[in-house]
C-alpha cells in the first residue's frame, strides 16, 4: 500500500515537548499504514539519537523513520526529509507543537493536486495550554472556513508558515527551503511555492494544531536591527526575482504582499524589539 501522508519534523536537542508531539501521532485517527512520520535530528547527536531510539522502540506501531545529520538547520533537516518522503501528500510539523487525533484524516479527506488542506490554528505560550493567544490565522479560519473550497488568495494570512496544512507532493516538487536563512524561512518558502497554491479548502474545528510560543524558540528569538535589515533585505532580492522570472505564473497581489510584509518585519523590529509569527 502507497504511504498516504509524510509527515515531516524537524528537531534540535529535543525535549520532552517532542515526546508529546510523537504521542499526538500515535493517536491519529488515520490508519498508520496511510502515514509515515520522518525526523530529521539535526545539528546533534547524542544523547538525544538514543532517547528517540527508545521512544521508537516503545511505539513500535508508530511508523516513525528517523534521520541524523550533523549539519544543523531547520530548513536543511526539512529538505533532507522531503527528498526523503514517500507519501502523496506533505505536512510539517514544528517538534514543539502537537496535533489533535483527526488532525491528518480530516486534512487528507479534504486536499488534492489543486486544494490545500488548512486545519483549525491554536496558539498558546509554552505552560499555559488552556489560554489560546488571538491570531489572525485563527480569525481568517473562523471567517472563511464555513465558504468550502475558496481561493488561496483569501487567506494570505495562512501562507507565512508551513505548518497546519497538507501539501500535495506536486506542489512542493523539487523547491526547497532556503538554507541561507535562520529567521523568515518560513514565508520565504511559501512564497516560492505559491504560484502552485490555487485553492483551500478547511477541515472541521476538530482538526487542530496547537502552536506552542516558547522562550528561545526560532519565532520568538531577538536579532540585531542589522540582521533583520540584511535578512528582509536579500529575501526581497529573491523575491522580486522569483516574481519577475515567472512574471505570467505570479500573482502581483502576492508579491506586493510579501514585500509589505518585510517592511512590516523591520518596523516591528524597530519598534518592538521581537520578531512574532502569529
Amino acid at each position: 500500500m502507497n504511504v498516504a501522508v509524510s509527515v515531516i519534523i524537524p528537531t534540535y536537542k529535543p525535549q520532552t515537548y517532542l515526546y508529546k508531539c510523537l504521542d499526538s501521532l500515535c493517536c491519529q485517527t488515520l490508519p498508520k499504514e496511510y502515514f509515515e512520520v520522518i525526523l530529521v535530528l539535526n545539528g546533534c547527536k547524542e544523547p538525544y539519537l538514543e532517547q528517540i531510539n527508545k521512544y521508537a522502540s516503545c511505539h513500535t506501531d508508530l511508523p516513525l523513520r528517523l534521520i541524523q545529520t550533523d549539519q544543523g538547520g531547520v530548513s536543511n533537516a526539512r529538505n533532507i526529509a522531503i527528498t526523503a518522503s514517500q507519501g502523496d501528500y506533505i505536512t510539517f510539523i514544528d517538534d514543539d507543537d502537537y496535533v489533535s487525533p483527526s488532525f491528518l484524516e480530516e486534512l487528507l479527506a479534504i486536499s488534492d493536486e489543486n486544494v490545500v488542506g488548512l486545519c483549525y490554528p491554536y496558539l498558546f505560550n509554552d505552560g499555559e495550554e488552556e489560554v489560546q493567544l488571538p491570531s489572525n490565522i485563527t480569525k481568517q479560519y473562523e471567517k472563511k472556513a464555513s465558504m468550502g473550497k475558496v481561493k488561496s488568495s483569501k487567506v494570505r494570512r495562512y501562507f507565512s508558515n508551513p505548518w497546519a496544512k497538507l501539501f500535495h507532493r506536486s506542489i512542493i516538487g523539487d523547491r526547497r527551503f532556503d538554507t541561507r536563512f535562520s529567521v523568515g524561512e518560513d514565508s520565504q518558502f511559501m512564497y516560492l511555492i505559491s504560484d502552485r497554491i490555487k485553492f483551500v479548502a478547511f477541515t472541521s474545528r476538530n482538526a487542530v494544531y496547537f502552536r506552542r510560543f516558547r522562550d528561545g524558540s526560532a519565532t520568538t528569538s531577538k536579532y540585531s536591527l542589522g540582521e533583520i535589515i540584511r535578512n528582509c533585505w536579500l529575501r526581497f532580492r529573491i523575491n522580486t526575482s522569483i516574481y519577475f522570472s515567472s512574471l505570467f505564473r505570479r500573482s502581483l497581489k502576492r508579491y506586493l504582499y510579501s514585500v509589505f510584509g518585510l517592511i512590516k518585519i523591520v518596523m516591528n523590529r524597530m519598534f518592538r524589539g521581537t520578531i512574532t509569527n502569529r
